[in-house]
């Protein structure tokens, strides 16, 4: 099949034929590392996460790289108020956001570059941008001249004058325009800093995945991702110093934006006190129906979050789980992807369609009959893998609850024992019993053909 996406940047959907099929590179803006993500912020990693996972059934070679930003004010502001060195702030949050996002099903990256591990590439691109005359040097920061890239805008679709005016940029007196962008800045003893050529000083946003992209994927990538909030002014940055940095060479052939969350309806903001922490959230909710619910509109449209969202989203997997439970007796085979859920993910990342495909999966295998049982769990087992989703054992799903309300297994199956011992002694009363005990506790229970079968009741 063939792989269409929307690229951004030409503003249509096109059939994905990457530079060297041998080699095909993506890169993905990180986060920057000074306190856990909000949820919205999951989005990226989890999205782009199933493209990956596409991408490498189409293309074997595929190198992924995901930044991690560990020189930021932000992080010197959080550093500053907890007393605590800037490193302190960015190993704690960097780990966390490995830990939570991995909660979510979400893949490591093949490369996950670290800025301050790059400064040394970063000064060199600095270095040829100034040669270059696309930038300057004044009052111990380095700017990038904007002026100097006649296709500036090019990516967002504005004019580079109302961009400016538009955007909250610095108005400095050392700056030759006011939509120049600082690629170097300096740094006191109190700030974090490193020796260069400009005196001592610290990177700029934008320059920092410029080049760690360069030193990892080459000068022109296929695919750059990211935040629809990314698209200016930080993707527009982006392009214009490295095709700048790169003699005019295609900085990346293909820009992919998904699009924010919001909260029953409104922007997600601190002000409105609407911010939810995915390390949070992780506490109470399990991990797989977070990515469920982020998965459950189309990447580059706005998904709304709520409670009655996540709430279908658990109840769904509960569902497709009770499907593959129902199979347990059934031989394992290899999962296979089915052709309707791959079609619908190569069309530029249809997840609703690809949930709706495997929801039809689910469907066929509950009535499945015979040998036919066989082929329908390893198409929704398979169907599932590709979204990241059902790759866990179903008892290990109906068992677990949420996070921090883990159930005694062990006194769950002593209660059972003595409620089938109970039964056989027709005692009736103290069966009934057990089972408001058990459902007081959270625990559901299932009489069938195959013996009796519990769960934990999620939120």
């Amino acid at each position: 099949m063939t792989i269409s996406l929307y690229n951004t940047l030409s503003r249509r959907t096109e059939a994905f034929v990457p530079l060297d099929p041998s080699r095909v590179t993506m890169y993905v803006c990180g986060p920057t590392v000074y306190n856990y993500i909000h949820i919205g912020n999951a989005r990226p990693p989890v999205v782009f996460d199933v493209l990956a996972s596409l991408l490498r059934r189409h293309y074997p070679n595929l190198v992924y790289a995901r930044n991690i930003t560990d020189v930021d004010d932000k992080i010197n502001n959080a550093a500053a108020a907890a007393g605590v060195p800037i490193t302190e702030i960015t190993g704690r949050f960097a780990q966390a956001y490995r830990d939570d996002v991995a909660k979510l099903g979400v893949a490591p990256p093949d490369v996950e570059p670290h800025a301050t591990a790059h400064i040394a590439e970063i000064i060199t691109m600095i270095q040829r941008l100034i040669a270059s005359k696309h930038a300057y040097e004044a009052e111990g920061h380095v700017l990038f001249h904007v002026a100097s890239y006649p296709a500036y805008g090019a990516l967002s679709g504005r004019d580079p004058d109302e961009l400016i005016a538009g955007a909250r940029v610095e108005v400095a007196p050392y700056k030759k325009d006011a939509g120049d962008f600082v690629l170097w800045k300096p740094s006191d003893e109190t700030l974090p800093g490193w020796d260069s050529p400009w005196g001592r000083g610290r990177p700029g946003w934008h320059i920092e995945c410029s080049a760690m992209s360069e030193a990892h994927l080459g000068d022109t990538i296929d695919i750059h991702a990211g935040g629809v909030d990314l698209t200016f002014p930080h993707h527009e940055n982006e392009i214009a110093q490295s095709v700048c940095a790169h003699g005019g060479k295609p900085f990346a052939r293909f820009w992919l934006h998904n699009g924010m969350l919001t909260f029953d309806g409104r922007k997600m903001s601190k002000s409105l006190g609407n911010v939810l922490q995915l390390h949070e959230l992780l506490k109470k909710h399990p991990g797989e129906a977070l990515r469920l619910l982020l998965l459950r509109g189309h990447y580059r449209q706005p998904l709304d979050w709520s409670d009655a969202a996540l709430t279908q989203a658990v109840r769904t997997l509960d569902g497709w789980y009770g499907v593959l439970r129902d199979l347990a007796d059934v031989s394992a085979s290899a999962p296979v992807v089915p052709a309707a859920v791959e079609a619908a993910l190569c069309d530029d990342l249809n997840t609703p369609q690809a949930l709706a495909e495997l929801s039809q999966l689910a469907d066929a295998a509950r009535r499945a009959t015979g040998d036919d049982r066989i082929a329908a769990k390893a198409a929704l087992v398979g169907g599932g893998a590709l979204l990241g989703l059902l790759q866990q054992d179903p008892e290990a799903w109906f068992r677990q609850g949420n996070p921090g309300e883990e159930v005694d297994a062990a006194m769950v199956e002593a209660l059972l024992e003595e409620r089938r011992a109970a039964r056989a002694g027709k005692d009736f009363a103290r069966s009934d019993a057990i089972r408001d005990q058990l459902k007081a506790l959270g625990v559901t229970i299932e009489d069938s053909a195959q013996g009796t079968r519990w769960s934990v009741v999620k939120a």
